[in-house]
This record gives C-alpha cells, structure tokens and sequence, in this order.
C-alpha cells in the first residue's frame, strides 16, 4: 500500500467563507473514508493511494457542481 499526502485548493476562494464548492471536497473526502483538515486555503488528507485517487475523482465533480471555478490537487508521497 503506498500512502499519498493531499492538497487541495478550490476556487473561488473566499476568506472565512468556504462556500458549498469547497464544502463538497470537504464531503467527498470524508465519504472515501479520509480525515479531511480544512485550512485556511488548501484542504488536506493523508491515504492510501487508492482511496485518495478515487476521493479526488468524486471531489472533482462535487466540486464542480457546487460552482468552483478551479481546483487544484497536489499528491505527495512522504519520505520515510
């Protein structure tokens, strides 16, 4: 099993005001099982690989739908 770290920052970005675009990431990570951090302006998790690629898929489209604009994913595979 390889574990990635995400990223992800959506846009519109709206200070203190996550809108419904940046709440459906949120959503669609904790559905594939992952503890989402919202930050201040990128939404993190840590995963399998395969559970992240197939949370950043339905992330995509929830996002989307709820009105972003552009999405940005950043994987990483940690060093150990």
């Amino acid at each position: 099993m390889t574990l990635v770290h995400l990223e992800a920052l959506v846009e519109p970005f709206r200070e203190n005001q996550p809108g419904p675009h940046v709440r459906a990431v949120v959503d669609s990570l904790k559905l594939a099982g992952l503890s989402p951090d919202m930050g201040p302006f990128a939404t993190t998790a840590d995963g399998d690989l395969d559970t992240v690629a197939e949370a950043v898929r339905d992330a995509i489209m929830a996002a989307i739908h709820q009105g972003a604009t552009a999405l940005q994913f950043r994987l990483e595979v940690p060093r150990e």
